[in-house]
């Protein structure tokens, strides 16, 4: 569970890298332009993009600063007014999935014959995309770590923004294993739609570093115990640093799959000595998304059905070492139980992992889980508004994005997830016509403003405008 700000895990979340889908220059300011004037027939799907944009233009209008894309922590449309605080690099990243979620439904319109949105919008929002890529350098940092199988120096990001570009504090608790994959999936989206090998050599990079916090001791029994931790600093375990791993790994396995790069896959042996082997890259990948698959599975799920936040329970939660051989390791922490709640996005990411894990393995327990887990997530999740009907509230307006994105991947083998998808449609359009102030929703769709929520996080005007693209996409893809 995120405690930092307003962190959810994210998932980043996660619909539509779409390497395959779940079926078999400098810019002006976004802000300087609107929705586009010449309009198609005014079809829901045409509404969705236009309320995306305008949504993601006032966002980067109100909490966006100067060419190196300062993001204010919160910005509250009655005063008009910006916090001092500046984001975190999760904050920052939900700036990267709006804009793959926009880049990605224009693609979309102009496939379907939209070309004017594609015509007037395509460039800029591209050019934006790579002004955020250049700038994410401002969190980055390096350091030495030491995990179960080596000691290495990384360059990986940090919860914090520096004033300078690479040099931000990573050590110990300032980086967490979550904020670097909600980038990867972000990262790859956006080779995806740019087919720059840049997003893809970071993506896979920050992938290796996440893998290598994966605990690989031994029970008993001889068999891994598995998991990552949320971070380096931490010994507690989560879904939020376990279940989005999973579908980028299905995604860099497709890649590599009639390539023949191999990669270290390191382990421990039954004597407690560190050994290494070469793989295959896209055996690798693959293996390594079913192990966290099951791992996620078979600690996390609950008997409500849904996912907790995190594994738990240590008698002493500070991070231990052995000697081995004379090497020095981080030594495994027994931990309890799941514990910490339920939270909408630590479902989502499963339902999507299970989704992408049945369509390049075609074993049927992945469609049977991705099923049943949608069916338990809306069951729990969706709470009925009384004296609304098809009205519904979710538990967390932010994250809450990662579970429509499970919707959605689910969907080809799953068409009940339509009817789940629609109080997304139903509570956003209500927000939108009734609570809009100065380009910004509230915090809570329904109830709208009060004194006590008129600051808003960025993440939630961005959370509903990549919502509203993808809502969009979805209906085109979907006719």
């Amino acid at each position: 569970m995120k405690t930092r700000l307003l962190k959810l895990s994210s998932i980043g979340f996660l619909l539509s890298f779409v390497f395959i889908g779940c079926s078999k220059g400098k810019s002006s300011d976004p802000g300087t332009e609107g929705p586009d004037k010449g309009k198609p027939e005014e079809t829901t799907a045409w509404k969705n993009l236009d309320k995306a944009i305008a949504l993601t233009d006032k966002t980067f209008e109100h909490y966006f600063t100067g060419d190196n894309m300062s993001m204010a922590v919160s910005y509250n449309p009655f005063t008009r007014q910006r916090a001092n605080g500046l984001a975190t690099v999760w904050e920052y990243t939900f700036a990267l999935e709006t804009v793959n979620a926009v880049l990605q439904t224009l693609n979309t319109h102009k496939e379907k014959g939209n070309t004017a949105a594609y015509n007037t919008h395509y460039q800029r929002y591209s050019n934006l995309l790579y002004k955020l890529f250049d700038n994410l350098d401002f969190y980055e940092g390096s350091y030495e770590l030491t995990t179960f199988t080596q000691t290495r120096s990384w360059s990986i990001y940090a919860v914090q923004r520096a004033t300078s570009k690479g040099n931000a504090n990573v050590q110990g608790r300032e980086n967490v294993y979550d904020d670097q994959l909600w980038l990867i999936i972000e990262l790859m989206k956006s080779f995806k739609l740019t087919g720059d090998q840049r997003f893809l050599t970071k993506a896979e990079y920050l992938m290796q570093y996440v893998l290598d916090g994966w605990d690989p001791s031994l029970d008993a029994s001889g068999k891994e115990i598995g998991g990552i931790p949320w971070g380096p600093g931490y010994v507690t375990k989560h879904s939020a640093s376990n279940g989005p791993t999973i579908s980028p790994l299905v995604w860099l396995h497709e890649y590599y799959k009639n390539k023949p790069d191999e990669i270290t896959h390191r382990f421990i042996k039954a004597d407690k000595s560190r050994d290494a082997v070469q793989m295959k890259k896209s055996d690798y990948y693959l293996s390594f998304a079913e192990k966290l698959y099951a791992w996620q599975k078979n600690n996390m799920l609950l008997t409500n059905g849904v996912y907790a936040d995190m594994m738990g329970g240590c008698d002493d939660c500070s991070v231990k070492y052995e000697t081995v051989g004379g090497t020095t390791y981080r030594a495994h922490t027994p931990l309890k139980k799941a514990d910490g709640g339920e939270n909408s996005y630590n479902s989502g990411t499963m339902i999507s992992a299970a989704c992408d894990l049945y369509r390049v393995t075609s074993k049927a327990a992945y469609l049977s889980d991705l099923k049943t887990l949608c069916t338990k997530a809306y069951s729990f999740f969706a709470k009925p508004i009384a004296g609304r009907s098809g009205y519904y509230e979710f538990d967390d307006s932010k994250g809450t994005r990662v579970l429509l994105w499970g919707f959605m991947d689910a969907y080809p083998h799953n068409n009940v997830t339509k009817t789940y998808m629609s109080p997304f449609q139903v509570l956003l359009d209500y927000a939108y016509a009734l609570h809009l102030k100065d380009g910004v929703l509230p915090i809570y769709l329904y109830q709208g403003w009060d004194d006590n929520n008129k600051d808003v996080n960025g993440i939630y005007g961005l959370s509903y405008a990549a919502e509203f693209a993808l809502l969009s996409k979805f209906e085109l893809d979907n006719k």
